[in-house]
């Protein structure tokens, strides 16, 4: 008789739990139940706000209204110039595209296209990965992003010269080469010559701030794009991050 009544007791507390969520649910959409920003999922991104399980969602639902993404970008502190839509020809054009020319504390080796969606990635990957990653393992702040380009009308880039008939991401500016960076106090962290040879070495990663931070920054982009491949997925890739938007999930 105990084990039935343990587990009667439980199964009354998850239909408690699943009420109390039912209702709470029901005042929200009602509008009886006010959530902050930060914790509403229908509440707009904003990328200047500390990350949390919203982020991924409003992240998604921002970059599928193109009004809304300009917008958020805006609001962000990048400085930008909108381009217009270039109809698609053979797999390769632009919709919702911008000029990017620095980011909110980072200046780039050079303006740059990118689709909003992959800009507003970019924002919160330089917040909330890239320049705390360069605060926690280097003492200072990321002040220029050095890049390989971005919008390319070209095919996936195997590294083994095997044609693959699939076009980049970088067909449509959803994609950033990120080769280096320039700290503030002006020294430079290349991928191709600081990154760890191999890329998991744990010696280096034990020994030099610089492989530290280039891998915390990796795995920041990993949380702000939807695919991010740097030095340990393949030769190709030896001397950049590819950052990209719009694709399979992926963090090599």
């Amino acid at each position: 008789m105990q084990p039935q009544a343990s587990r009667l007791r439980r199964w009354l507390l998850r239909l408690c739990v699943l009420s109390m969520l039912a209702a709470a649910a029901g005042a929200y959409l009602a509008g009886w139940l006010r959530l902050p920003p930060r914790w509403d999922p229908l509440a707009p991104l904003v990328v200047q706000e500390p990350a949390n399980w919203l982020t991924p969602f409003k992240l998604r639902r921002t970059r599928a209204d193109d009004a809304l993404c300009l917008l958020t970008l805006r609001d962000a502190g990048l400085r930008f110039s909108p381009l217009p839509d270039r109809a698609p020809v053979k797999g390769c054009g632009l919709a919702n595209a911008v000029r990017l020319e620095a980011g909110q504390r980072t200046a780039l080796s050079r303006p740059t296209v990118l689709s909003c969606r992959a800009a507003l990635s970019f924002a919160l990957w330089e917040r909330h990965g890239l320049q705390p990653a360069a605060q926690a393992e280097l003492g200072q702040h990321v002040a220029r992003i050095e890049h390989l380009g971005s919008y390319a009308c070209r095919d996936i880039n195997t590294g083994d010269g095997r044609a693959t008939g699939r076009r980049s991401r970088h067909a449509t500016a959803d994609a950033l080469d990120v080769s280096g960076f320039t700290l503030a106090d002006g020294r430079r962290i290349q991928l191709l010559r600081d990154a760890p040879r191999p890329w998991d070495d744990a010696t280096a990663l034990a020994r030099e701030a610089d492989a530290r931070f280039l891998h915390a920054a990796h795995a920041g982009a990993c949380r702000a794009f939807d695919g991010t491949l740097g030095p340990g997925y393949n030769s190709a890739h030896r001397d950049h991050f590819h950052l990209e938007v719009g694709g399979w999930p992926l963090c090599r």
